[in-house]
């Protein structure tokens, strides 16, 4: 198969879909690898590393999707990505389409096959290829949390862990999930006074086991909440329904409870966002104020740290995209049920329920 990696053009987003090593392994297989000219300069990738590897460095995009039959990127398509889809084109990265009706119908009118890494599914029912951005977002999230919080950022003025003598910042983390655990490690790491919520019991007395008294659990009730946010100094938003857009956990009302100085720390947003006051914000401009609390809602968290990203996306993926590439798109998803939950449009059509409900468009099953 013929697959192109193309530079991502998103704000400040500097990981790459394969790196040199990934590209090699395709290489070895038989396949035909296609990359535009400093796609992993970001990170230090260089075009002789890939070319090494066996790829052939092309100038542009539009040469990297006019070669190619199957195109592997970290983030969604953006417009002009879109318009070079084709129908025979297989589109193999994160998607985050519920909360996105213009990139949707831009892919449906494409007629390309569009996989999206965060709907692919492992026999247990966990998101593999969400897993590894969703613990760098989590340990993230507390880092950039205790930034906020510094007076000079506009923040409470408070140290996250406090120091002898004066109490910890209380930390809410909202989904006890990969990103919430991810965050709850960080957190106590830095000796803040951590509560996770969640809905499901069980989750709630694995967490309780996992980090025993260094931590407290509550079940996520409005009620619970809506104390929560009125007493912590960090919300993490760490809730995740696979495919659909997030619920809204925090609403505006709640806000106002919040102290001044305050920060919210939006793990969700790529899927709609789970506070009610939520707008996507990038690198460039991360943070905006509701209220005077703190708003740090960008959508591609990992990018910041992007070498890292990089190289945990890959040891999830490649053996996707190996698959795909072996046996083709259709042959690849009728043998392995997980990868066919991963199809969120084809033929101009939704195959994602969650999708297309959160859309209000019509679900074909393919």
């Amino acid at each position: 198969m013929r697959v192109g990696v193309p530079k991502e053009i998103k704000n400040h987003e500097y990981r790459v879909g394969l790196t040199p090593a990934s590209v090699a392994e395709l290489v070895a297989h038989g396949h035909e690898l296609f990359v535009e000219t400093n796609a992993g300069m970001g990170i230090d990738f260089s075009d002789k590393a890939y070319e090494k590897a066996g790829a052939t460095i092309l100038p542009t995009a539009a040469d990297v999707f006019e070669k190619a039959e199957m195109i592997v990127k970290v983030k969604e398509p953006q417009a002009s990505e879109i318009a070079m889809l084709r129908p025979h084109h297989l589109l193999f990265t994160y998607l985050h389409l519920a909360p996105d009706p213009d990139q949707t119908m831009g892919l449906m009118k494409s007629g390309a096959t569009c996989i999206a890494y965060e709907t692919v599914t492992s026999n247990s029912g966990a998101l593999p290829l969400l897993k590894p951005m969703s613990e760098v977002a989590g340990r993230m999230s507390i880092q950039v949390g205790a930034h906020y919080l510094e007076k000079e950022q506009g923040g409470r003025g408070v140290l996250l862990g406090g120091v002898p003598g004066v109490a910890p910042a209380k930390v809410a983390i909202l989904g006890g999930g990969v990103a919430g655990i991810n965050a709850a490690q960080m957190a106590t790491g830095q000796r803040a006074d951590v509560t996770i919520y969640d809905i499901n019991n069980d989750r709630l007395a694995e967490l309780d086991m996992h980090f025993g008294s260094q931590i407290k659990t509550a079940f996520a009730s409005k009620a619970a909440i809506a104390q929560a946010v009125q007493e912590a100094e960090l919300v993490i938003g760490a809730v995740l329904v696979p495919g659909a857009a997030a619920p809204k956990l925090v609403t505006r009302e709640m806000l106002k409870t919040m102290k001044r100085g305050s920060v919210l720390v939006d793990i969700a947003i790529d899927q709609g966002g789970c506070f009610e006051t939520s707008k996507a914000t990038t690198h460039d401009d991360p943070v905006y104020e509701v209220d005077g609390v703190i708003h740090y809602c960008v959508a591609n968290m990992p990018g910041a740290v992007a070498r890292t990203s990089t190289f945990a996306l890959n040891n999830a993926t490649l053996p996707f995209a190996l698959k795909l590439a072996n046996l083709g798109a259709e042959k690849a998803m009728a043998a392995d049920p997980h990868l066919a939950n991963g199809l969120n449009v084809s033929g101009g059509k939704i195959r994602n329920q969650p999708v297309a409900e959160a859309l209000g468009l019509p679900y074909e099953p393919a």
